[in-house]
């Protein structure tokens, strides 16, 4: 007996299975719909894992099409584990029905693999494949690239993409996306100009990982030149091309060709708005961040978890706890669950504010249980507004030891507290307990572009080939901020040395490097912008305000926490960061 029926929900999905047990027959057409239903089950939004599963179960002889399905569903879902599972009984093949793993079967158990970030199980299944001969496989290929970026592995993903002899734009966005996951967006960058001289066109994804990088490096003209090049192939109506485009100009200090890419955006989806939003509050422009926000809601766009951190973030660098605490109430109405950076926003604003006492009662009766961010913030906050009591106590807190053993963060962070109370003895414990652990410290870098090429430079850094013409310039420029007034803030190096000493140390800062490089290749009134990694501290910040003054430069500044832009002797975050 033949019957159709187009499956839009899981009661047609039933109602079709019972016709088809029904019917009895074993012919095409009950196949056919078997399959069908099979794979609306599995694979629909509207879907039913279970119903899937025990379709597969009841079959007598299921081919590797079924297994293949289901192991794609279950590297979907929120438990991909049993993608793996599943992949292990066509592994091991303990019944004869059961097929063994094909060039199908492959990478969906590795996305499985890179969603769990299983690595060892990952290079198990690489060698799997190895002996399958299945290695000259394209698909195969991309999805082992995949896996090892999602692992945290670029120079696995790396190896397997050199050894390619058969690469398609898959594979090159792979590797792309993989090297941006894994902060190394510089390299990102020259692999899609190396992919663009090879004559491959990138589509859609390609061009958004791109624009990552460009934004995660502050390459304004390499995404300048994405930019052209969506233009030429009318890609700027694409939602997620127009919202990377939005995002890179924001993070590139370039906050008024963000506004206008977002006017010229015709249907803006919620990645858009919180885009705009976000670029607006890490600008400090938090009145004009909350104007986007009403016209967001306005247009009937529900604000997502990013939106609010966004929202959040506004409030934090504009000062408004009163507001930041209002909008972390509402989103109960937008049925959005606040998470630790959302929480994380008010407490910094209260730190910020000098308010200890509220920032720390804000933590002990949150909802969700607090992590060692917010309680380095806190003891950051102690450090900036002379709390050693507080300090003190914070300090002696078991509970932010046991958070995470290996976070070097909270190390750094604690003997920085203990050096500013002089206690040199305990911060040498300190870096002691760090180095048993193998524990690093993350160094500060700060990058900029120049004539298109991204140049990084670490504290002290001496390894760039022009170092001479660096340091010489740096010096040039501290004599004459010197005569400005500038007093190097020494109490801002938390090492016994003497004062000369420490003067120096904040003289080779990352920043205060990049700058001088930018002061020495780029002409009189060029913008100098930087990208650093990590907060600025405040000698950094009087500085740079100094620079500006003294060379008629616009200097632009992102880092960790926000923009702050150097122009005729002030920064636009009016000294609060």
């Amino acid at each position: 007996m033949a019957f159709a029926m187009e499956i839009s929900t899981m009661g047609q999905a039933m109602q079709l299975h019972a016709r088809v047990l029904k019917s009895g027959s074993e012919n095409q057409t009950h196949a056919q719909n078997l399959s069908k239903l099979f794979t609306f089950s599995a694979l629909s939004p509207s879907g039913d894992l279970t119903y899937a599963r025990h379709i597969l179960t009841t079959l007598q002889t299921p081919n590797s099409y079924y297994y293949n399905t289901m192991i794609r569903a279950y590297s979907d879902s929120p438990d991909p584990t049993r993608s793996i599972s599943l992949f292990l009984t066509m592994h091991c093949r303990e019944e004869t029905v059961i097929p063994g793993p094909d060039k199908f079967t492959y990478p969906f158990v590795l996305k499985a693999c890179s969603k769990l970030r299983y690595a060892q199980l990952g290079k198990q299944i690489h060698g799997l494949i190895l002996k399958s001969g299945l290695m000259s496989d394209r698909y195969v290929n991309n999805a082992l690239i995949h896996m090892y970026s999602g692992c945290v592995d670029s120079s696995l993903a790396l190896k397997v993409f050199d050894e390619m002899s058969d690469r398609d734009v898959v594979s090159w966005t792979s590797m792309i996306d993989g090297f941006v996951d894994n902060d190394r967006p510089i390299e990102a960058i020259g692999l899609f100009e190396q992919m663009m001289n090879n004559g491959v066109d990138p589509n859609e994804a390609t061009l958004v990982s791109v624009l990552r990088a460009c934004a995660d490096t502050g390459a304004l003209s390499t995404g300048q030149k994405v930019h052209n090049f969506v233009k030429e192939r009318n890609l700027s109506t694409k939602a997620n091309v127009g919202t990377a485009l939005i995002d890179m100009y924001a993070k590139c200090g370039c906050i008024e060709s963000a506004k206008e890419l977002f006017k010229e955006t015709m249907d803006k989806d919620v990645y858009a708005w919180t885009a705009m939003v976000s670029g607006l509050a890490s600008y400090g422009l938090s009145g004009e961040a909350m104007e986007h926000f009403e016209q967001m809601k306005s247009c009937n766009v529900k604000p997502d978890e990013r939106t609010m951190t966004a929202v959040l973030s506004a409030c934090r660098n504009a000062g408004w706890i009163g507001k930041g605490l209002y909008h972390l109430r509402s989103m109960k109405k937008y049925k959005l669950r606040p998470t630790i950076q959302h929480y994380g926003c008010i407490v910094d604003t209260f730190v910020r504010a000098g308010q200890l006492e509220e920032a720390e009662q804000f933590i002990r009766k949150m909802p969700i249980d607090p992590d060692v961010v917010l309680w380095r913030t806190m003891l950051w906050g102690c450090k900036i507004h002379g709390d050693v009591e507080r300090s003190e106590r914070l300090v002696k807190d078991v509970e932010l030891l046991k958070m995470d053993s290996h976070d070097c963060g909270s190390y750094v962070l604690l003997g920085n507290v203990y050096a500013a109370l002089g206690n040199w003895k305990e911060k040498a414990k300190m870096r002691e307990f760090m180095n048993q652990r193998g524990l690093v410290k993350t160094p500060g870098s700060s990058r900029i572009e120049i004539d298109g090429l991204v140049h990084e430079f670490t504290a002290g850094d001496s390894r760039h080939v022009e170092a001479e013409n660096i340091y010489a310039k740096l010096d040039e420029i501290e004599q004459n901020v010197r005569r400005e007034g500038y007093d190097p803030k020494i109490s801002e190096v938390l090492l016994e040395i003497d004062d000369d000493e420490k003067a120096s140390q904040l003289l080779n800062h990352s920043e205060k490097l990049a700058v001088s490089f930018g002061l020495i290749k780029t002409n009189p009134g060029t913008v100098i912008r930087v990208v650093k990694n990590l907060r600025s501290c405040e000698d950094c910040h009087s500085f740079m305000k100094l620079i500006s003054k003294l060379y008629q430069r616009e200097i632009i500044i992102r880092d960790r926490i926000r923009y702050h832009h150097f122009r005729g002797g002030e920064c636009s975050c009016g000294d609060r960061w």
